[in-house]
């Protein structure tokens, strides 16, 4: 139950980073979607989406690392 817990918490943020791939690449083909008034804000919450989403799960991965102990003197708190 917990491990699929787990795969669940690291399955949105993907999810989240796969949408903001899709958002700037529709921006880079010119095609604007519903919500978005403008290319520049379809761009610009496109790479938010993929900053948080990659951000959360290396954050994620560090922090098992860290408690396993296979992370740099530089790494560990």
């Amino acid at each position: 139950m917990g491990r699929l817990v787990a795969f669940i918490i690291l399955l949105i943020p993907g999810i989240m980073a796969a949408y903001g791939i899709k958002l700037m690449r529709d921006t880079l083909f010119n095609k604007l979607l519903e919500p978005y008034p403008a290319l520049w804000l379809q761009f610009t919450l496109g790479t938010i989406f993929v900053v948080l989403g990659i951000g959360f799960f290396a954050g994620f991965l560090l922090n098992r690392d860290r408690k396993k102990g296979n992370v740099s003197k530089r790494f560990q708190k």
